[in-house]
């Protein structure tokens, strides 16, 4: 089960990382042109796959929902953290909505359940990406989907600061600084662009089952939908997961709630408790009951 305070308190200090990476950076050189919110401006180019003209819908849903400092989650918008340089995101934590880092990750996950990692250059390094782009081939062989970068030295991975979902025909749309909506805007090319990468066409859930991403360290897999024996194994931090079905079993407790529903993921031959799934529901929604 999701609690809407853990974005900042499992996370911890990556969290105060991520959210430094999105403040003001996509001013840097020239403004960019926004377009005023509004669906028929934020869509997929028609020549775009299934699977990222999924994830563009995801984003272009949020259309409109302020930038919020380190604010957003797999979920959707949260309250955010108040940008300590002051400014428009002085009080952010009073902003429910999206940083640049969560959009992205909100829209993979909710498109086609890829599970990015915190922080915009982490996503930028993410070792799951299918192809990546240098930014001396500029936009000819970028498809709706992929993700744009820019980073203070272009040529270092580690310094991207700033990251934006492609939607074809030279436009993002992303969630660029404090003050402002999620937009569309017109593709910045300038001195801190550093390339993009490819999300899409990677490995899908197995038929039959659900994916979902955990929350938490060292939650143990079971046998059996209890505590009652020791752990298969343990994931060492959030993990995508592909669940077959649930049951009922043995109560665990954290953070103060309860949950009774267990979930078998056939990769791992064990069961995981659903209040160690980042998802609203107790009992989750596409899984069957086994």
């Amino acid at each position: 089960m999701h609690r809407s305070h853990r974005t900042l308190t499992a996370a911890g200090g990556l969290l105060l990382a991520t959210v430094l990476s999105c403040t003001g950076t996509a001013t840097a050189g020239a403004a960019p042109e926004a377009a005023a919110p509004g669906a028929a401006d934020c869509r997929a180019t028609a020549d775009a796959p299934a699977g990222a003209t999924a994830i563009v819908d995801a984003a272009c849903s949020q259309l409109g929902v302020p930038y919020s400092w380190g604010g957003g989650s797999i979920n959707g918008p949260t309250y955010g953290q108040d940008y300590p340089g002051g400014g428009p995101g002085a009080h952010d934590s009073r902003v429910k909505g999206f940083d640049c880092s969560h959009l992205v990750q909100y829209a993979a996950w909710q498109g086609a359940r890829i599970p990015l990692p915190e922080g915009s250059w982490n996503q930028a390094q993410w070792s799951g990406a299918m192809a990546r782009f240098t930014r001396a081939q500029g936009l000819a062989p970028l498809r709706p989907g992929d993700l744009l970068l820019w980073g203070t030295d272009p040529s270092d991975l580690g310094t991207v600061h700033h990251i934006a979902l492609y939607l074809g025909g030279g436009r993002v749309v992303e969630a660029r600084e404090s003050g402002t909506p999620v937009m569309v805007s017109d593709v910045r090319l300038d001195g801190e662009y550093a390339g993009a990468l490819r999300i899409v066409g990677g490995q899908q859930p197995p038929a039959g089952t659900e994916r979902f991403m955990t929350w938490g360290t060292g939650v143990g897999l079971r046998p059996d939908p209890s505590t009652r024996q020791p752990p298969v194994t343990r994931l060492p931090g959030p993990t995508a997961v592909d669940m077959l079905c649930q049951a009922h079993g043995e109560p665990v407790r954290a953070e103060g709630h309860s949950n009774d529903a267990w979930s078998y993921l056939p990769r791992y031959e064990a069961w995981i408790s659903n209040i160690y799934i980042d998802d609203p529901a107790a009992w989750l929604p596409g899984v069957r009951e086994c």
